[in-house]
């Protein structure tokens, strides 16, 4: 199973982007991805950003990531 985890891209440069998801800041590939820009939320899998993603969707995705890990954690 694979999955993708949605972030928000917060700088670029050249073909790489540092994309937020959960706090956390990473580096990310655009190769796949090469409309996005500054601020978009994008679908990251495998260091890669595969799809830009609205924002509205992004974050109810990120939501349902935060409730089911109080659930697995409880």
């Amino acid at each position: 199973m694979c999955l993708a985890i949605p972030g928000k891209i917060v700088s670029i440069e050249d073909n790489l982007a540092e994309v937020e998801i959960a706090g956390v800041i990473r580096r990310v590939s655009l190769d796949l991805a090469p409309e996005a820009k500054l601020n978009d939320y994008v679908l990251v899998h495998a260091g890669f950003a595969i799809q830009v993603i609205d924002e509205k969707e992004a974050l109810k995705t990120l939501e349902l990531f935060k409730e089911l890990m109080e659930h697995e954690v409880s």
